[in-house]
């Protein structure tokens, strides 16, 4: 059985979808009712008729194979009036920054210890990796995640640094002595690294888009390549560029909405 997530009761109906929406995981397409309800814990009749209300409202789709999480799901959060706004504030700097550097770039936030990729755009000869639009990733291991980390208020770093780190790979940073260095040195230099760090064969360079008091992060943009071809250093100008417009715009867009308010 997995983490339902916090605040998730079983004992109530909603609980119960909750949960079985939850137990889709970043690298799933389709799920079949036997690891649906080995996930969830959840009695297999209870499983299989909650899915079916969700069939129903349009969050799950039925395969022959099992359950996929349906375009009813993407249609709410494009609602989220926050990731809205910043999507489509966002998406012409990160438009750029692809014309730029012709490799993955992503834009992510934080939503408690994880990151939620808001976007993500690659081309023809983009890097495999496993993140994808409103999938999430552990901060600890990712670009955005450190960026966004550093920034973070000191409950919600202190709640990740004295947790279980996951090693994703053997590049994984799992002393939190040396994750805190880390995230020290972001702070210094407004930029973050990943070496294979949640994926073998990819590195990764993030920046923060800050909020104007220039303490909070409010997203992070990154620029993601393979080993063997991908060169850091080279795209560092570009992305902080890239995170320092966004971060502009939206302070305009606030300072609008405030003097209108």
């Amino acid at each position: 059985m997995t983490d339902p997530g916090p605040g998730v009761a079983l004992d109530t109906v909603l609980g119960k979808a909750v949960a079985l929406l939850r137990a889709f995981r970043v690298e799933d397409t389709v799920l079949p009712l036997a690891e649906l309800v080995r996930r969830t814990g959840l009695p297999k009749g209870t499983a299989h008729r909650v899915a079916g209300d969700l069939v129903e409202h349009r969050l799950l789709d039925k395969t022959p194979h099992g359950y996929r999480l349906s375009g009813g799901l993407f249609e709410l959060g494009m609602r989220a009036a926050t990731e809205r706004t910043l999507l489509e504030l966002a998406m012409p700097f990160l438009q750029d920054l692809y014309e730029r550097t012709h490799e993955t770039v992503h834009l992510g936030v934080q939503e408690g210890s994880e990151v939620v990729y808001v976007a993500k755009i690659g081309g023809h000869r983009q890097a495999r990796s496993p993140s994808r639009t409103g999938g999430r990733m552990p901060m600890h291991c990712t670009a955005i995640g450190k960026v966004l980390l550093a920034h973070a208020v000191h409950e919600v770093r202190d709640d990740v640094l004295g947790g279980e780190l996951e090693r994703r790979t053997p590049h994984t940073v799992v002393a939190p002595g040396l994750l805190r260095r880390q995230l020290s040195r972001v702070l210094e230099t407004g930029i973050a690294h990943e070496r294979e760090e949640s994926t073998v064969g990819l590195l990764c360079i993030a920046a923060p888009v800050l909020d104007p008091d220039g303490r909070t992060a409010l997203a992070a943009i990154s620029v993601t390549g393979p080993v063997g071809r991908f060169r850091p250093d080279a795209h560092e100008t570009a992305l902080r560029a890239a995170a320092t417009a966004l971060a502009s715009t939206l302070a305009r867009r606030r300072g609008g909405a405030l003097r209108t308010g």
